[in-house]
């Protein structure tokens, strides 16, 4: 979901600080991919970005795991589970496993790993996707210590017990999810922050960790003692931390890489008739985030104006050109049983109306203005070309601005910017999994905004069963999201772009481009 193409350059080496396992140096992995940027954590309670999450899932397991055709919630660590009458309490029962030194996993890991993950001094981001349990929200908030009152217990080695605050129909989704995979306490309390390197990592899915080397690649290879490794057919998989997807593509070219995600916009279709190319709808959206406590974009009339100055079609049309569609709301069209509100639309007369209401006649008299994005080609070309339409429309000089991947996420998260760039990927197929990030103080919310009666819905929406009065709480929500008072300003739906080696086998299309390679194969032609 990055970046742009250059001619044809070699690939440097960079080796700063390596961290690896000298036996596995020097060996090319079975498959290896393009990750993208160095990822920022491993630590799955920590963990916020795809990227990340796409290694993590291959290192652990959760209670469930992702079908990898339609996505459903299919047995992982749990062999069955039972849901009550009233979808409040669900029972799973755990098949007996262990982790990747043979000690068992049991249930106590789990309440372990949600326990550390709602430690207010875990400081976990994506926390909030504990709170449909009974008391969790609560604990995290520092309300309630006593942790036996959050709704998740070992009844035995082998039963975890959880008890919802309300009915979640996405339940069994979350338990895929990264910030829900167990951990090993034994391995955090002896390496504490660095129980993530390899040598030290403790880990339960179908590949361990025995490599990684700062700014250049991490290693995985099969878990001999995970609980369905005979499944597993893959060795090997290496991930080849590269924040240029100019530099990954020709990587891929010459023969360096067997799979990468994403692609050089203005080559995409050049490469639509090649029988590696492959291109599907995807539930995600990219967007930019207003920080609404400074001035000027503390006022709702200055972030509408920005966001009705920008012609998204343009964008899409020659900037990004791989099929992407102007986005109005937050929520990607397609999902099952949401209409969502009209959003704004382009309009340059109405945003200079706002922008002279607000104070700044043509834009006389307005601040310095910077916007931010992380280091990639493609979000660099759509910064030059909204700050053209900001100039044009509005009068507005907008400074670009671009930071190495950590020190952006760093930069949002402490609210140290004005305009940044932002891209959120589903979770899960429903619209809270967009709409909730946008709750006061949430996690990944990153404006500082914040709305009582926004909050309420989401609250609201949680609680209602009947899916179409359910739909209607959405909508309103959304309609206070990205036409009232706009705090993030959404600019196109993405499509996804993958490119493999027609030797890679069992790649299933999907709307959230989620591959396990538990389910891959190398299947090569006999010469």
């Amino acid at each position: 979901m990055f970046k742009v193409f250059l001619p044809l350059i070699l690939v440097p080496v960079i080796a700063c600080t390596a961290i690896t396992l000298t036996t596995h140096r020097c060996q090319r992995a079975e498959i290896t991919y393009v990750s993208g940027p160095e990822p920022e954590t491993l630590d799955p309670a920590l963990l916020t970005g795809a990227l990340e999450g796409r290694i993590v899932a291959a290192l652990f397991e959760g209670l469930t795991q992702y079908h990898p055709k339609d996505l459903s919630p299919t047995p992982g660590i749990a062999r069955e589970w039972r849901v009550s009458e009233d979808g409040l309490v669900y029972t799973f029962f755990l098949r007996e496993s262990c982790w990747s030194n043979e000690e068992p996993l049991t249930a106590h890991d789990f309440v372990y790993s949600w326990k550390r993950t709602l430690l207010p001094e875990t400081a976990a981001d994506y926390a909030y996707q504990l709170y449909y349990i009974k008391n969790a929200r609560a604990f995290n908030e520092g309300k309630i210590e006593d942790f036996s009152q959050v709704g998740v217990c070992a009844l035995d080695d082998y039963t975890l017990e959880v008890e919802l605050e309300r009915p979640t129909a996405f339940f069994l989704d979350l338990t895929s999810f990264p910030t829900l995979l167990p951990v090993d306490r034994k391995c955090i309390e002896r390496y504490g922050e660095d129980w993530t390197k390899p040598g030290n990592m403790v880990s339960n899915g179908p590949f361990r960790l025995v490599e990684w080397r700062i700014n250049d690649k991490l290693r995985m290879v099969k878990n001999p003692y995970y609980w369905d490794a005979d499944q597993v057919r893959l060795q090997s998989v290496a991930a080849l931390s590269i924040e240029s997807i100019n530099t990954g593509f020709n990587l891929y070219e010459t023969g360096g890489a067997d799979y990468l995600f994403g692609l050089p916009l203005p080559i995409v279709q050049v490469l639509k008739g090649r029988n590696d190319f492959h291109t599907d709808i995807y539930l995600a959206t990219y967007f930019y985030r207003f920080n609404v406590t400074r001035k000027p974009f503390d006022d709702p009339r200055v972030r509408k104006a920005f966001a009705m100055a920008i012609d998204k079609g343009e964008i899409v049309n020659y900037v990004t050109r791989g099929g992407e569609v102007p986005a109005k709301t937050l929520v990607p069209p397609g999902m099952p049983h949401y209409q969502p509100p009209l959003g704004v639309p382009f309009d340059p007369e109405e945003a200079r109306r706002l922008l002279a209401e607000a104070g700044y006649p043509a834009g006389k008299g307005f601040p310095k203005v910077e916007l931010l994005f992380n280091t990639s080609e493609a979000n660099k070309d759509i910064a030059e070309v909204v700050q053209q339409m900001w100039k044009k429309h509005l009068g507005v000089e907008v400074t670009l601005v671009n930071q190495e991947w950590k020190v952006f996420l760093s930069t949002v998260k402490n609210l140290d910017y004005q305009i940044a760039r932002g891209n959120w990927i589903g979770d899960y197929v429903d619209p809270n999994t967009f709409l909730d990030m946008f709750v006061t103080e949430g996690g990944n919310n990153r404006t500082g905004w914040s709305n009582p009666r926004y909050d309420h819905l989401i609250e609201m929406a949680a609680s209602e069963i009947v899916t179409r009065k359910r739909m209607d709480i959405f909508q309103e929500a959304e309609k206070i999201l990205v036409e009232d008072e706009l705090p993030i300003l959404p600019i196109y739906y993405h499509v996804s772009f993958n490119i493999y080696r027609p030797y890679v086998k069992g790649v299933y299309p999907n709307i959230l481009n989620v591959h396990p390679w538990k389910y891959m194969w190398i299947e090569r032609e006999e010469s």
